[in-house]
């Protein structure tokens, strides 16, 4: 993949940065920084992209992002219409991994610190009570200045160290490509499968997208990416219908075929490869768990 370089900017009082987004279009672009990210999604829901793995992300989520690892949060159509009640809210800190020293993850008492920023290379999604926790902590965070605004960085990524609910996003085997002349093309790709993953999408339709040959696009897909783009495909609708189930607004049956899924049993196969769980498992669970 060819991700776009981002300047994290700081100022000269601050080591690192930290700030509110509340539009949905805040660097929704494939890119990597050299900063560590921490998000807190405080309001919105859309789709997320982190290294080779595709999640659909909501109100409520924790996700910390190591040093050069592409991402892209894209919220969903609804948050880009004009005159939608809701709004993105997002809490976001960019910090470089040695901010605080180049010894200080050295010390024998920061061994647990190392060893998360370590795993945040492959993205970390934190899950369980911890993330309300991490929330408060990076509310604070924004009222907050000098050597307590550190202590609060510090905090929260102690309670990620110290959470037992992480799931690790991205595969030890990816590897992306960071050549500059070709930043565009994935996020062309990703841009036209999410407006499109409704319907049949054809090679030659994709492929023109690219801007490559039909033969050239598979071999070059499935070597940034370690999947093919059906593969791909198949991922953002099991995270589309991931989002339907959680408002349960529809039956089984009928978000089967609105996220894109010509049959129920291709459908069920795949949302229990993917997640783990069938469709009713993985609503009753959610929906047991706001109870």
């Amino acid at each position: 993949m060819k991700p776009q370089l981002l300047k994290v900017n700081t100022t000269a009082s601050q080591s690192f940065s930290v700030r509110r987004d509340v539009v949905p279009y805040m660097n929704n672009r494939w890119h990597y920084h050299t900063e560590v990210e921490l998000i807190h999604f405080e309001e919105g829901y859309g789709t997320q992209f982190v290294g080779d793995s595709i999640h659909h992300f909501e109100k409520g989520d924790v996700v910390l992002i190591g040093t050069n690892l592409p991402h892209y949060w894209r919220f969903d159509d609804c948050y880009l219409q004009e005159g939608y009640q809701k709004s993105a809210d997002v809490r976001v800190a960019h910090f470089n991994e040695q901010f605080m020293g180049e010894t200080f993850l050295s010390l024998p008492e920061n061994n647990g610190l190392k060893g998360i920023l370590e795993k945040a290379r492959y993205g970390l999604q934190v899950k369980g009570s911890a993330c309300q926790r991490i929330a408060a902590i990076m509310e604070q965070m924004l009222k907050s200045w000098g050597t307590r605004r550190i202590m609060l960085l510090i905090e929260a990524l102690l309670e990620i160290a110290n959470c037992e609910e992480l799931n690790i996003l991205s595969s030890v085997g990816f590897n992306p490509n960071f050549e500059r002349d070709e930043r565009d093309r994935i996020n062309n790709i990703y841009d036209f499968a999410l407006a499109n993953f409704k319907r049949k999408v054809s090679l030659d339709e994709i492929a023109d997208i690219a801007g490559i040959s039909s033969n050239s696009f598979c071999r070059y897909f499935r070597s940034r990416t370690g999947k093919t783009f059906s593969r791909f495909l198949i991922e953002i609708r099991v995270g589309y219908a991931c989002k339907l189930l959680i408002e349960n607004k529809m039956n089984v049956k009928q978000i089967c075929y609105e996220s894109g899924f010509n049959n129920f049993a291709s459908f069920h196969k795949y949302f229990k490869q993917i997640t783990g769980k069938s469709p009713l498992t993985y609503q009753k669970t959610y929906l047991s768990a706001q109870s």
